[in-house]
């Protein structure tokens, strides 16, 4: 079982997102746990702010660092200390989430995922706590609640029985560096666009043939890094 460990200031955001679909299953099928902690519950009194002005100056305010620090001890303690705990900070100026983090992830036993708001977090978490520092594109969210469910649909998806067939995650975009390809389903011709004859042939040699060729096509137009890569790696 993988153990999602989330602390923010607004946990139902997560209410609908974790209890739909396939990450449902996956936490009915006890592959999957989603533990959410709220950060305002780590307060000393309920006077006190989870946020402060930063120092130095400037705009914005920063999630206080002795907040955050309680949550993750109280997640350890919960969860067990003898666990090993990646903690994950989304971020736009980590490093670039991608189908190879998603599956680096999704071996681990316990993630903690920190939800930053507003300019951030004290920057002493993130040296002294933080593991992963980890940004979902080269754009910036209001929170970072929407990035990490991004993540979990990603990891959990990976992790096997969660799918229906674990064959079809192999097929996915990004799996071997190619792009994922065309799929049709019925009706065969639907207002004068038809099906492509050689997915009618039965022959699966030549199905798969076409398939990849598809692939690679498409990678080629639309992702020219991914697809050196994957010349590369072919003529390894």
């Amino acid at each position: 079982m993988i153990l999602f460990n989330v602390i923010t200031p607004f946990p139902t955001m997560f209410d609908n997102v974790l209890n739909e679909s396939i990450l449902l299953k996956a936490k009915q099928k006890n592959i999957a746990e989603y533990n959410i902690f709220n950060l305002f519950n780590y307060l000393d009194s309920s006077s006190e702010r989870i946020d402060d002005y930063p120092f130095g100056g400037g705009e914005g305010m920063i999630l206080k660092a002795k907040p955050i620090l309680d949550a993750v001890r109280d997640i350890k303690s919960v969860v067990g200390n003898d666990k090993k705990h990646r903690v994950i900070f989304p971020t736009p100026d980590g490093k670039t989430f991608n189908h190879s983090k998603a599956k680096e992830l999704s071996k681990e036993s316990s993630l903690i995922f920190i939800c930053g708001h507003y300019k951030g977090i004290d920057q002493r978490i993130r040296d002294e706590i933080v593991t992963d520092e980890i940004s979902i594109g080269d754009f910036v969210l209001t929170s970072g609640e929407l990035p990490t469910m991004i993540m979990i649909d990603s990891i959990v998806r990976l992790k096997k029985g969660v799918l229906n067939n674990y064959e079809s995650a192999k097929k996915d975009s990004f799996y071997d560096l190619l792009l994922d390809g065309p799929h049709y389903t019925r009706p065969r011709e639907f207002e004068g666009n038809n099906v492509p004859d050689v997915l009618l042939s039965g022959n699966h040699k030549k199905i798969k043939d076409w398939f990849l060729n598809q692939r690679e096509e498409k990678t080629k137009k639309l992702r020219l890094d991914l697809w050196k890569k994957y010349k590369s790696k072919k003529m390894e």
